[in-house]
This record gives structure tokens, sequence and C-alpha cells, in this order.
């Protein structure tokens, strides 16, 4: 009786993971009113890989460094050149990937796993958030794009023209844009001005 029960839970851990592009959470699987000493069973078996803490994958599934970051430091968002490049805006991947934390946050963490850490205050860390999906297909959180615009000029570290110049001009061609919001966005960002120069240029 037990061993059947055994490979019915293993079964669903299997069942989950696939569900979700290969991974499968601690938490997912403690929701799902399993042990969670049965993922390191799982781990044991070769079923399951862990990728992370509390994170696990299929053997063969690609691993998406922006879905092990995301789950390891949740509170972050994925900004700057990171969320641009998520948003396929430039065709130039991130040395190194960006977060955005609250002001009062521990980001030394953040900063020893190689992450670039952004920091804004309370009032403006959820102004712009949207859910992204990766180059695996995994769901993260990052910036729309005119938050993202508004953060690569707002002077945290030397702008690079060769990134934002050219996202400037992809995004006043789009017919998705919305000058609107990105000038509101500029305005409590405090890169209104910076913002309505390279409109004024590019329009």
């Amino acid at each position: 009786m037990n061993v059947l029960f055994g490979k019915r839970v293993a079964m669903t851990l299997i069942e989950i993971a696939k569900g979700q592009n290969g991974y499968v959470s601690a938490s997912q699987v403690t929701a799902s009113g399993i042990p969670r000493r049965k993922l390191a069973e799982a781990v044991d078996r070769g079923e399951l890989v862990q990728v992370g803490r509390g994170l696990y994958a299929l053997p063969e599934t690609w691993e998406d460094p922006y879905l092990v970051v995301q789950h390891r430091f949740s509170r972050g968002v994925f900004s700057d050149d990171t969320a641009l490049f998520l948003h396929g805006m430039t065709d130039r991947a991130p040395f190194f990937l960006t977060m955005t934390f609250p002001r009062s946050y521990n980001a030394t963490p953040v900063r020893e796993a190689g992450i670039v850490c952004r920091t804004c205050a309370d009032e403006v860390l959820e102004l712009g958030l949207v859910d992204l999906t990766t180059q695996h297909s995994n769901i993260v959180k990052a910036y729309d794009l005119e938050r993202t615009l508004c953060d690569l000029v707002r002077g945290q570290g030397t702008v690079d023209s060769q990134i934002v110049i050219p996202a400037m001009r992809t995004y006043v061609k789009s017919p998705k844009r919305d000058v609107e919001k990105l000038v509101e966005y500029a305005h409590r960002l405090g890169v209104e001005k910076k913002i309505r120069n390279y409109l004024e240029v590019l329009l």
C-alpha cells in the first residue's frame, strides 16, 4: 500500500512540473498536500533536479536564469536593460541581470549573487509592474516598457546611449506606444525633462 502511495505522489510531482514548463516549487508541493520529503525522494531517484532553494525541475528542463532568480529574490522586479531585453526591445542580452527592490530591502545577498540591484521608493515600486514571458516561456515580474525607458534614463549610473537611443526610436515607431503614460511615469520618477528631450528629437 505504501509503495503504491509513493508512486502516486511521484507521478503527481512530475505532473505538476510538466504543467509548469518543467518546474515545481516546494511551496506548490505543500499547497497540493504532498509532503515535502517527497521532493528529496524524487531528487534521489533522479526524477527531479534542485535548481535553487525550494525550486526543482525535471532533468531535461533547460534552466531559466530569470525564473531561478525571481524565485530566489521574490521581492525583486526585473528592470532597466534586463526588462528591455524581456520586452524584445534589444537583442543585447544583459551581461548581468538587473532587479529593482524597495529601499529598505537588504540587498547584500542579491549583489553577492551577481545581480545588479536598483532601489526605489515604496510608492513607485509597483508603478508599471507587469508579468512578462521569458525565452523559456516562464512568467516573471518586470516593469512595462514606459517604466523601463524611464528607469534607463533615471540617473542610476551612466546612461548607455547604445541601448537607450535605439530603444526610444523603436518605441516611438511602435503602434503600442503610450506617450501620455510615458510622460506621466517620467514625471513621477523625476525624469520628465530627459524623456521630453528624447521625444522632441524622435517624434
